[in-house]
């Protein structure tokens, strides 16, 4: 019985999570939006693009107005971008999948570090830019994290920046532009964020999705080769697989090389 009540609230409290989670996805497709052109997140108050209506309440319900609406604005008739229900429910998913992982201020840290990954996800791959605010923000948290819930020793850390720095920033050299100074900076946190072992996991396995989806993308000739990919989507879905699973796959790696 004790169990089934124990299962039961713990549903109950991923439900609760999930819907936060659409909310707060609402809220960073604001700052999707606006960050970009340095506008602020604060005012004015949430509008169409199209006719520059102020939205009603109802038509701030994540997805579910998007649904009602026919996808489209009740002024103008505008159709809405699927990137707002699509965010909305990404972040609901991503921080239910946190709440399976971590608990109190464990879970805190995450949901805020990938709440800022998720707007640096879509800005890149919608812009092609990395904005050195959100990257700060990252930083912030990451140094607030090491000087008071620490999980690896500081010389881990700073070992993990300066190794992802400096690896992006030769590979920008040799690429002449190919690579970003945004990717060498957020790469340069998540080093000092996960430490350089699990970065260097983060790494091959954003590699590994760049050059799968790239090599679709040339093949299917949506890209060509002198056509720029956005790198950091890649790095935001290999973190959060490494901050979700990386324990599990290292261990798998390390069974399957016998090392």
């Amino acid at each position: 019985m004790l169990t089934d009540l124990n299962w039961k609230g713990r549903c109950a409290k991923m439900i609760l999570v999930f819907v936060v989670g659409l909310f707060i996805g609402s809220f960073l497709n604001v700052c999707i939006c606006r960050i970009p052109n340095g506008e602020s997140i604060v005012f004015p108050s949430s509008h169409c693009p199209g006719c520059g209506r102020s939205l009603t309440p109802w038509e701030l319900i994540p997805v579910i107005s998007f649904i009602i609406q026919g996808c489209r604005c009740k002024g103008c008739n505008r159709q809405i971008s699927w990137r707002y229900p699509v965010v909305e429910l990404l972040t609901a998913a991503v921080f239910a999948a946190i709440f399976t992982r971590f608990s109190g201020i464990d879970f805190y840290i995450h949901v805020l570090f990938y709440g800022v990954m998720i707007v640096i996800l879509f800005i890149d791959l919608e812009n092609q830019i990395i904005p050195n605010s959100l990257v700060l923000l990252l930083l912030g948290l990451s140094l607030l994290v090491q000087l008071f819930w620490p999980v690896q020793p500081w010389t881990t850390a700073l070992l993990g920046g300066l190794l992802g720095g400096s690896l992006f920033l030769l590979l920008a050299i040799v690429s002449r532009g190919g690579m970003g100074g945004g990717d060498i900076k957020l790469v340069t946190v998540l080093g000092f964020w996960f430490g350089w072992a699990s970065l260097l996991l983060v790494l091959f396995l954003a590699f590994l999705g760049g050059g799968l989806v790239g090599g679709i993308l040339l093949l299917t000739g949506l890209k060509k080769r002198k056509d720029g990919i956005a790198f950091g989507p890649f790095l935001v879905l290999a973190s959060f697989i490494v901050t979700m699973w990386g324990k599990q796959l290292l261990g798998w790696y390390i069974g399957i090389s016998g090392l």
